[in-house]
């Protein structure tokens, strides 16, 4: 008589991985392109047409502005996951446990303070100051008509009388909070998840630094080299 085989457990399925919130700068991004193509456009034709030391000086400019203003517009990028926040700002990258996360404060800027009492500032979150105004024009005139709705349900409850069966009821508008602008919604939403995954296990750890050398180093060189044409006359 055969016994049977014991097989192995079928592998259980991992869990998925949730994916990063991605906040970035519509406008930065637009501004970057078009001025990347500009700058390009004009830097290529210097390089093919250019006499004498312009081809030099193009491609020194080119290799100093290029970066900056891909690290000004095209770089700044914050990456909020369930664990931990990472920020992309021009010139570094901060990577910051939710569990070393203190606060988020707006202000003129947008910035993350970290328990050890650190600032970042958010880069691809930049303050509105247009937004807020827009925001508190609609909030106060969402608060006028709510006011006024109001007022014209007491008048016409006072004109037909209450419980005559053929009167008007009031009407109560949905209140949905006081409007915000866009920057200032996604900073509540960062707020809420530190709130929600400050404490857990998984987020806590080390707050770590990196220097984009990669932007650095071709704007260092650019600068080296525009340096070594001027002293040259």
């Amino acid at each position: 008589m055969t016994t049977p085989e014991h097989q192995p457990p079928p592998p259980q399925p991992s869990a998925p991985v949730s994916k990063d919130r991605i906040y970035r700068s519509p406008m930065g991004l637009v501004g970057g392109v078009l001025l990347l193509a500009i700058i390009l456009w004009l830097g290529i034709d210097a390089l093919v047409v250019g006499k004498g030391r312009t081809p030099w000086l193009a491609l020194a400019t080119l290799l100093l502005v290029v970066p900056l203003v891909m690290a000004f517009t095209l770089r700044p990028a914050v990456f909020a996951g369930e664990d931990r926040l990472r920020i992309r700002n021009p010139f570094r990258v901060i990577v910051l446990p939710w569990g070393q996360v203190e606060t988020f404060r707006s202000g003129y800027s947008n910035e993350v303070l970290a328990k050890s009492g650190t600032k970042f500032q958010l880069w691809a979150i930049p303050v509105s100051l247009r937004g807020r105004s827009r925001a508190a024009r609609r909030q106060a005139r969402a608060e006028a008509e709510k006011e006024g709705k109001g007022g014209r349900s007491r008048g016409a409850r006072g004109a037909w009388g209450a419980g005559t069966g053929g009167g008007l009821t009031g009407t109560h508008a949905v209140d949905d909070g006081p409007m915000r602008a866009e920057t200032d919604k996604i900073m509540d939403d960062l707020g809420a998840l530190l709130e929600a995954r400050g404490k857990a296990a998984t987020a806590q750890g080390e707050v770590t630094v990196r220097w984009a050398y990669e932007v650095m180093g071709p704007a260092v060189a650019g600068a080296v080299l525009l340096g070594v044409l001027a002293g040259m006359g």
